[in-house]
């Protein structure tokens, strides 16, 4: 049952799969768009990375300047107990120093470890902004060259159905009028017809008249 569930799911993630890339192959401005902003989100990501990176190098250098001015107030006060005699004071004095001289030491490599990691995010931060800036300018050459083609298909299909579309509808209506045309003058022939016998039977019996006398 297990494995039957399982084939079922890999059976529909390939046609998933398959959807999106026939989808993308359909409109590769829409899945350039989609790799844009995933680009951006990365991009994003390591532009807060940085910033952090800047606050650790501000800490570990505020840091080791706290921790270097105590190691060097600690010496003095070590070689001033050391001239007057004072061994305690000395060796509180002495432990002290070593303690902040290595704290600041340490701060100091680190800090020098973060500028280091920070130049190198940074230097592939404008690789990133490079390449994100040059993808969106493709993006617009392929929108261009995409607006072109469809504008170009669209004509295509004006042009092709203007060959012989607009020239049936001319003789549609042409037939239309000429049809009218027959109506009008059946109707007008129709209902002068009376007025024409009339007239033609006066004439008649004038000349009728006349011959007579």
């Amino acid at each position: 049952m297990t494995n039957l569930f399982k084939r079922i799911k890999e059976t529909i993630s390939a046609d998933l799969h398959q959807l999106i890339d026939e989808k993308e192959e359909k409109n590769p401005v829409a899945k350039l768009n989609q790799y844009i902003r995933e680009s951006e989100k990365e991009t994003e990501k390591v532009r807060v990375l940085i910033e952090r990176q800047y606050r650790l190098k501000e800490e570990f250098t505020r840091e080791h300047y706290q921790a270097q001015e105590m190691a060097d107030k600690r010496k003095h006060q070590m070689e001033i107990a050391e001239k007057v005699g004072e061994e305690t004071m000395f060796q509180f004095a002495n432990n002290e120093y070593a303690e902040y001289q290595g704290r600041a030491d340490r701060m100091k490599d680190l800090r020098n470890e973060v500028t280091k990691q920070l130049e190198n995010l940074e230097h592939k931060y404008e690789e990133m902004k490079h390449r994100l800036k040059d993808m969106n300018l493709k993006r617009m050459e392929l929108m261009g060259r995409e607006n072109v083609v469809r504008a170009q298909h669209q004509m295509n299909k004006v042009i092709e159905n203007s060959v012989d579309k607009p020239y049936s509808r001319f003789n549609e209506i042409d037939q239309y009028i000429k049809n009218l045309e027959h109506k009008v003058n059946s109707a007008y022939y129709r209902n002068t017809f009376d007025s024409k016998m009339a007239e033609l039977e006066r004439k008649m019996k004038e000349e009728e008249k006349a011959t007579a006398n």
